[in-house]
């Protein structure tokens, strides 16, 4: 056979032509003449197929990755090797260059193109709503029947703060937008509901406490017509701190530690941990059991004494107020105490308890 157009009978024919005319016609790619962009002018997020996404990638990028996704490669090509440049900005047109090379037929061939692509530049939803300080959720910080220490207020903030800032790298809304500084505590306004969740949870790690919800009906979505809610979220710390001394009531006859006096010795996300001020053994208390829990003294209000006497089943000290003597049962954690040992001593329902050593 013979190429109509050149003549030619030693190349193979393609649709109708040798193969030399046909890749005369024929392009490696196609690509439009203008490509747009669109992109959130703070954070650089690209709107594609509907949904915004990619957030805080360079404008460099976003252009390249809308060069790839305009490119359309023949199917006819192989071993194809794309390079594209950006040639220069004209504000927010990008002039861009395109070298194309592959394989068709057995034959490699070569192609240039240009093309712009212009940058839509708007305000995506989340940045929307960070500028107009939305949030979804609230953490309320509070401590029962007392005020939140320093300690705690300066933790907390630094806490949410960093919980805050990891968790951004994947929640968009994972930002504070204030912190209400209350005599009751802190209220911390969180973007969305899901960080908040996570930020609160970070918190009673650390502090331990009782989370409660609580949502409020704000508004409702006109084109749906459900309600829009905020979630207020309590996180209740204990009226007791580390070093306190508590008492472990329960209705619960079982309840092997019923009406203990205890000091705690650490407190986090998910126990109590006290010591029987009369055994010296560690008991674990879950936060389900909370309120079996009565604060008796704050760890302040302990008190120094001195041993005046010691046998192989008690041991007697002074009264702190009265110096009169009380006799104490023994235990393996008193038996290194001497006679004239200085002792901590805490007195609780007119009771003395020697106090065992806390780091």
């Amino acid at each position: 056979m013979f190429c109509p157009e050149c003549g030619n009978t030693d190349l193979p024919i393609i649709e109708g032509v040798c193969r030399d005319c046909f890749l005369k016609k024929f392009s490696i790619l196609k690509i439009p003449k203008k490509i747009e962009a669109t992109i959130c002018s703070h954070c650089n997020s690209k709107f594609e197929e509907g949904k915004w996404e990619d957030s805080h990638i360079p404008e460099e990028e976003v252009i390249y990755r809308a060069l790839e996704r305009a490119i359309a490669i023949d199917p006819l090509v192989e071993n194809e090797e794309i390079e594209l440049e950006i040639l220069q900005m004209r504000g927010t047109i990008a002039e861009c260059y395109i070298e194309a090379t592959g394989t068709v037929f057995g034959k490699t061939i070569k192609e240039e193109f240009e093309t712009d692509v212009r940058l839509q530049k708007t305000v995506c939803p989340s940045c929307s709503k960070i500028n107009s300080g939305y949030y979804e959720a609230v953490i309320q910080l509070r401590a029962d029947t007392r005020e939140l220490t320093t300690n705690e207020i300066a933790k907390s903030d630094t806490l949410v703060k960093k919980t805050l800032n990891k968790l951004s790298k994947k929640d968009k809304l994972a930002y504070l937008v204030q912190i209400a500084k209350l005599k009751e505590g802190n209220d911390y306004y969180i973007g969305s509901y899901k960080s908040g969740k996570k930020v609160v949870e970070a918190l009673k790690e650390e502090f331990g406490g009782i989370i409660k919800e609580s949502p409020r009906l704000i508004s409702q979505d006109k084109s749906t017509g459900k309600g829009l809610y905020r979630i207020w979220i309590s996180l209740r710390l204990p009226e007791f701190e580390k070093g306190d001394f508590i008492k472990i009531k329960s209705s619960n006859k079982n309840n092997s530690n019923l009406n203990k006096i205890a000091q705690i010795i650490a407190i986090d996300g998910k126990r109590i941990l006290a010591i029987d001020l009369d055994t010296f053994k560690n008991i674990s208390i879950s936060w389900k059991d909370y309120e079996t829990l009565e604060l008796m003294k704050k760890y302040n209000l302990k008190e120094k004494t001195t041993i005046t006497s010691k046998s192989p089943n008690k041991i007697q000290i002074l009264d702190p107020d009265d110096y009169t003597p009380v006799d104490l049962d023994i235990n393996e954690n008193m038996k290194d105490l001497n006679i004239g040992d200085e002792v901590e001593v805490i007195k609780i329902e007119n009771s003395l308890y020697i106090l065992p050593k806390i780091v």
